[in-house]
C-alpha cells in the first residue's frame, strides 16, 4: 500500500477533480490519495465523486479553509 499527495491548493473546480481522477487511475487498489484543497467547490465535488466511484473517503480540515480529502482506492 502506497500513499500519494496531490497539492491542489489555490485551484478551483474542476481542476482538483480531474487531477484526482487521473492520479487514481495510476494507483493500485489499497493505495491512499490525499488531495489538498482550499476551494469550497472542490471540497464538495471531490469526495462526492470518489464515493460515487466506490472508494472510501474521509474529509479533514487541516487549517482554516484548507482540507485534505483522503481517498482509499478500493477498485
Amino acid at each position: 500500500m502506497a500513499e500519494f499527495e496531490l497539492d491542489c491548493l489555490g485551484e478551483a473546480c474542476p481542476v482538483p477533480l480531474v487531477k484526482a481522477e487521473k492520479k487514481l487511475e495510476e494507483m493500485a487498489v489499497g493505495d491512499i490519495l490525499i488531495v489538498q484543497i482550499d476551494h469550497s467547490c472542490a471540497m464538495k465535488n471531490v469526495p462526492e465523486w470518489a464515493r460515487k466511484e466506490g472508494h472510501n473517503v474521509e474529509l479533514e480540515e487541516v487549517d482554516d479553509g484548507e482540507w485534505e480529502v483522503i481517498i482509499e482506492k478500493v477498485k
